[in-house]
């Protein structure tokens, strides 16, 4: 059946399996980690705080908020969890002692390390056919077909 609408229905169709894609990603990534005895949200902290772009500056529970888009307490809960098991440590910014910083501790790293590793491989395999149906939507809409 063709639509009349002005999305069409390719459109739909790439939307819906780019869409398939990433929740399968995703899917993978939060039973990884959980089957490494962490939350989902809490591996997604591990890898914002690892892969903050200016190493000597380590992330703000501010920025790390903004970051995985949740609320400032639900980030300082995640980050207590995790301190609680010796994963992160917590510190104040030196320039402004208001601003409190968050850092992996050597397990955290340790951890996160395994977990990368096995991401990586899943999206060696699989990453393929997310960046194809990211490019058919793409090109679709473009009105490229």
């Amino acid at each position: 059946m063709t639509s009349n609408n002005s999305v069409g229905d390719t459109n739909y169709q790439s939307l819906a399996e780019f869409r398939y894609q990433i929740r399968r990603f995703l899917h993978f990534s939060e039973r990884a980690a959980r089957d490494a005895g962490l939350e989902p949200h809490q591996h997604q902290l591990m890898l914002a705080i690892r892969g903050w772009p200016d190493p000597d500056q380590p992330p703000s529970i501010r920025l790390l908020a903004e970051r995985l888009q949740v609320e400032h307490n639900t980030l300082v809960g995640l980050v207590d969890r995790l301190g609680e098991r010796g994963m992160v440590t917590r510190s104040r910014a030196p320039g402004d002692r208001r601003h409190v910083l968050v850092r992996l501790t050597e397990r955290g790293e340790a951890e996160l390390e395994k977990l990368a590793i096995h991401h990586i491989t899943e999206l060696r395999s699989n990453g393929p056919k997310l960046v194809s149906a990211l490019e058919d939507l793409i090109r679709r809409s473009n009105g490229s077909e």
